[in-house]
């Protein structure tokens, strides 16, 4: 920059050295500390977006970092930068029950559960409510060999120079916390599908930080030592597909706002099938809307409640997002040059046979699996003009391979 140290950098200072603040990172970083008025910033950040110039997409950079960390920049420039290439949908679509419940457990410190059946919506509102609550947020998803160290921190070995040393190595909760405190601002952490790992072992150490907010769960190389924040959103989802509440460890049921994300009132369910039929079908291919909403309707009313047809009942718990994938592929599979563009009633059963009866085995039992397809030759029966033979064909085969394996097959 032109300017000296204790001259007040303009906006129109900012415009008129735009050229090599495009070009070199650390001008556009000194330029952002050297702002004494927001509007300078608002020109680099929205007007010129140089935090995507230099940093990129996503993510924190040194620009981003400069913003977090400037005494003018508001809040709501900071989450500007914080949620650069987040592409969560602002619609929240959940009952206005569960988010208000959801919300008032946050802001009373609680961390929260979002818990319920796939296919229910529960990380798309995570990722909502972190936006809603927080300035900033990280999404982790769990897997089986999550150990404490993955929540809290732990020593991990560094190998560097050829040498081996060990070095602290900070959890996502304890990271979370550090952002916090370095910037100033909330921030949410979501730990996504928590029953894959082992719950009363990845959450032994935090759950005594719930009780004991003052406690240090972990201390830095650096000397730093964490400590849970009241600027820090905890938010988890959990698949319960055919567990209940009831099966979980009380440690978290005590120190946790449940919040069960479950049936969508018939209303509602509609007014999502309708939205997306009419954004990917309707006007993109030659299918019959009125139809497909039919068949999505029937479809998850025989999973969740049973057919009357068939006298069978409900197969299991099982949301309505996964219906939108459904719309997604016959849009594009159906339309021009796509490749069921002269075959679309084919693809109706394609689409069935990838999205939805994978994710239904995926958690059946022998049972369900029966149902499964027994639900899917009806309805393949019903709907004459869509041909769902690949659908029942696909649950059909998983049966007779469970037959085999139990030694049962006819």
């Amino acid at each position: 920059m032109n300017n000296s140290s204790d001259e007040i950098y303009t906006l129109a200072d900012a415009k008129e050295e735009i050229g090599i603040l495009e070009r070199v990172t650390d001008e556009v970083v000194d330029a952002i500390q050297a702002a004494t008025d927001e509007e300078v910033l608002e020109f680099l950040i929205e007007s010129e977006r140089l935090d995507v110039v230099h940093d990129g997409a996503r993510g924190l950079g040194q620009v981003r970092r400069a913003v977090l960390e400037s005494s003018v920049a508001s809040d709501r420039l900071k989450r500007v930068v914080s949620l650069r290439g987040d592409e969560t949908p602002e619609d929240v679509l959940v009952p206005q029950t569960v988010h208000q419940n959801a919300t008032v457990a946050l802001k009373t410190g609680k961390p929260v559960v979002l818990y319920g059946p796939t296919g229910t919506g529960k990380t798309t509102f995570a990722k909502q409510l972190a936006r809603e609550t927080s300035t900033g947020y990280a999404l982790n998803t769990a897997t089986p060999s999550w150990t404490p160290s993955d929540i809290i921190g732990g020593i991990s070995p560094d190998y560097t120079d050829d040498s081996l040393s060990y070095r602290t190595k900070l959890g996502c909760i304890s990271e979370a916390v550090q952002r916090a405190r370095q910037f100033d601002i909330e921030y949410g952490v979501i730990l996504d599908e928590i029953t894959r790992a082992d719950i009363s072992k990845i959450f032994g150490p935090l759950y005594t930080a719930i009780e004991n907010p003052h406690q240090t769960i972990f201390e830095t190389d650096e000397g730093e030592t964490i400590e849970l924040d009241e600027r820090v959103n905890i938010i988890c989802t959990m698949n319960m597909s055919d567990r209940t509440v009831n099966e979980l460890d009380n440690a978290i049921t005590r120190r946790f706002a449940m919040i069960e994300l479950d049936e969508y009132g018939e209303d509602k369910r509609y007014q999502l099938f309708k939205h997306w039929v009419s954004t990917h079908v309707t006007g993109e291919t030659d299918l019959d809307e009125n139809e497909i909403l039919r068949l999505f309707e029937r479809d998850y009313q025989g999973i969740n409640h049973g057919n009357e047809s068939t006298s069978q009942g409900a197969i299991m718990r099982f949301g309505p997002m996964h219906y939108r994938d459904i719309a997604v592929f016959l849009g594009v599979g159906c339309g021009d040059g796509g490749e069921y563009e002269y075959d679309q009633t084919d693809a109706v059963g394609q689409a069935f046979q990838t999205y939805i009866v994978p994710r239904l085995l995926n958690s059946a039992a022998f049972p369900q699996i029966e149902r499964i397809a027994e639900h899917y030759r009806a309805l393949n029966g019903e709907f004459e003009r869509f041909d769902l033979s690949p659908a029942a064909e696909l649950a059909e085969r998983e049966l007779e391979q469970e037959r085999r394996q139990m030694g049962s097959y006819e």
